[in-house]
């Protein structure tokens, strides 16, 4: 991807300043983890069973540890060392509460983690094709990202998308090692499909035109699919939490978003849990309406 900055109307192309070390990566991260992933640092160069880990980071909102290595170079798998370092987190989990705790100072409990949405995150300047074609699974837990430095301080990420037609590691099941076996059995990468599966097609319908319109209000509206909801996220943040039911579709803002927006029809008006707002959807016939108060969220 090239990258250019205007000036007079003429495009200028941006001069990509290369990183010398892994540890200034890992250091722009660490500093921004937050702002750029979402996560939490627990632990830089975090070592268990003679493995050293970049980054231990965790998922206040999956409740799930990611692991996240940085690499400058291309030469290496990311699959042998993602699921390697998966199945050492399945296999010690309780070695990485007693570090959240520790390094937090928090009172994490085993059974609070949710192992499945365990994942690990690859950063690097580039990949080559063979590295995002052997992650293109849709139950693997593993992710691609890029980043790029460029003169005047510009850094561009990107994060690299599975096809929406990638295959199930489960299909390559008589194939696979006692860790694969271990990782597919265990992690669970979220998907549409999973939402949607045994929904009626009244259902299916409702919500693929409420989505369309949701991702067409902004141009940097994405969707971020968890175990237990499909929200709508902007600017590293959650717009709007879609929960299914067999008859309807509930769509949850939290409190301070309910404050943002003009709903004379009150139609967001089910507190669920005391802290997040409610309306449940059976059809389209309010379909603009709706609309139009998650676009006043924007603001």
């Amino acid at each position: 991807m090239k990258h250019y900055q205007i000036q007079d109307q003429t495009l200028a192309a941006l001069i990509e300043q290369p990183f010398k070390l892994e540890k200034e990566i890992q250091s722009i991260f660490e500093n921004n983890l937050m702002l750029l992933t979402g996560l939490e640092l627990v632990k830089s160069e975090f070592t268990i069973k003679n493995n050293r880990i970049d980054t231990l980071a965790f998922d206040p909102e999956s409740l799930a540890f990611v692991i996240i290595e940085y690499k400058r170079e291309r030469n290496y798998s990311v699959v042998d060392q993602g699921f390697t370092y998966l199945n050492l987190m399945l296999e010690y989990q309780a070695n990485f509460v007693i570090a959240y705790n520790e390094y937090l100072n928090k009172n994490l409990k085993l059974k609070d983690i949710d192992w499945s949405q365990s994942r690990i995150l690859f950063v690097s300047p580039h990949f080559t094709d063979f590295q995002k074609q052997s992650t293109n699974f849709k139950d693997i837990g593993i992710e691609l990202w890029e980043v790029e430095r460029f003169e005047n301080g510009i850094l561009s990420i990107n994060k690299i998308k599975k096809s929406k037609e990638s295959p199930s590691l489960k299909q390559l099941q008589s194939i696979q090692s006692p860790i694969i076996q271990n990782i597919t059995q265990n992690i669970v990468q979220y998907d549409e499909d999973y939402h949607l599966a045994n929904r009626s097609d009244d259902i299916k319908e409702l919500y693929e035109q409420f989505r369309d319109s949701i991702l067409n209000l902004a141009p940097d509206i994405e969707m971020n699919i968890r175990k237990n909801y499909i929200a709508f996220k902007c600017k590293n943040s959650n717009l709007l939490y879609v929960h299914f039911f067999k008859d309807f579709i509930r769509f949850d803002i939290s409190e301070q978003r309910r404050k943002l927006i003009d709903d004379p029809r009150n139609f967001f008006k089910d507190v669920v849990d005391g802290n997040y707002f409610a309306v449940k959807v059976k059809d389209s016939e309010n379909i603009e309406y709706i609309l139009s108060l998650i676009k006043q969220t924007l603001k």
